[in-house]
């Protein structure tokens, strides 16, 4: 749990190998969340998240004394390079 709430020196050590993960298991089109604190770096995120073949949407955002967190909705290209049309409520 400990590695799940730190992020490691980044912030974002864990997010790579999910969105690895993600994409060898998300069909093209499939959408996934992510929430990501501002203390890993949203833009830094939103990069990787991009690098990784999805397209990110900021669906709620929260702000905290110490850090505003952030819902990403990640959907992934589909076959033709454009995400699929749908929402997770």
């Amino acid at each position: 749990m400990e590695q799940a709430l730190s992020g490691g020196e980044s912030g974002r050590e864990l997010i790579e190998p999910f969105l690895d993960d993600l994409g060898r298991v998300l069909a093209p089109g499939g959408q996934a969340l992510l929430l990501v604190s501002s203390l890993a770096g949203y833009e830094a995120v939103e990069e990787l998240v991009r690098d990784a073949g999805f397209v990110p949407e900021e669906v709620r955002q929260e702000s905290y004394p110490f850090e505003t967190l952030s819902i990403l909705r990640l959907t992934r290209f589909t076959l033709c390079g454009k995400p699929s049309a749908g929402e997770i409520e």
